[in-house]
């Protein structure tokens, strides 16, 4: 049977250890030492506890019957106060305090792992690189975009100007027949035909760059979610879970398509605060 002076050993091991885990992590972490550390830090305050409970209750059961025996007030007084006076009470109060230390610098350790979650994202999932002014220039050449650069059918990735490998602004420009477009696409934001959309697809981000011009219809190639490009880019197949964002667009003084402010909904797919 473990000793009293043995369970408060374990639990000063168990504290010491977890404040030894909480400075390897500080440190740059080391994932042997931080295995043993935390054997020691659980494995002490178990110890611990099963050695206390031996030496309040001991190793055997006895029973035995016996009848009713009620003790009047000042004898249950009496032996209150001497309870609070002896050893045995200095003892639990003592090992008590070492238990404490063993959780709390175990639940310490515990807190400095989550830094590794890294900053929130804040709004950062809500908005892209495009801004009111925005010059729509093409992938890889940085060329800027005109209303009469594309051909009817013609689809093009653009960008914003000067900011170019931020893939969430990645666009894709199409232009169609203005005389065909239903309800769900904001016609304002239409130039001579030339309509553009998020390129990221609304279901888990692949690029949404194959367009069959026969059914207006954008495809992503990851999970064959299809999007009615004169329809606002509803979902008409797949797992999308909702249209893709149109960009509203104009056309600046010297002649060159530019975006009049960004996305008026989050690109990409749906995160874990926001509802489908």
């Amino acid at each position: 049977m473990i000793s009293y002076r043995g369970v408060g050993v374990a639990f000063a091991l168990s504290g010491l250890a977890g404040l030894g885990l909480a400075v390897v992590y500080i440190l740059g972490g080391q994932p042997q030492w931080e295995g043993a550390l935390l054997m020691v830090a659980l494995g002490g305050i178990g110890v611990g506890l099963i050695g206390w409970a031996k030496q309040l209750y001991g190793d055997s059961e006895e029973t035995d019957q016996r009848p009713v025996l009620p003790s009047a007030v000042e004898p249950r007084v009496a032996f209150a106060t001497s309870l609070e006076r002896s050893e045995e009470f200095s003892r639990r109060r003592g090992l008590t305090g070492l238990l404490a230390f063993a959780a709390g610098s175990l639940a310490v350790a515990a807190l400095f792992p989550l830094r590794s979650l890294g900053p929130t994202p804040g709004g950062t999932l809500r908005r892209t690189s495009w801004r009111r002014g925005s010059r729509l220039v093409t992938e890889g050449g940085g060329e800027p975009l005109r209303p009469d650069s594309l051909g009817r059918g013609g689809i093009v990735t653009v960008f914003p100007e000067g900011v170019e490998a931020d893939e969430d602004a990645a666009t894709v420009v199409i232009n169609v027949d203005p005389a065909q477009l239903g309800e769900g696409t904001n016609a304002e934001w239409v130039i001579d035909g030339n309509i553009a959309y998020s390129k990221i697809c609304t279901h888990v981000g692949c690029p949404v760059g194959l367009y069959r011009e026969p059914e207006h219809s954008l495809l992503c190639p990851c999970h064959q979610s299809t999007f009615d490009v004169l329809d606002g880019a509803r979902v008409v197949f797949g797992p999308a879970p909702r249209p893709l964002p149109q960009l509203p667009l104009g056309v600046d003084d010297e002649g060159f398509l530019i975006a009049l402010g960004d996305y008026p909904q989050p690109v990409g797919p749906s995160f874990w605060n926001r509802g489908r």
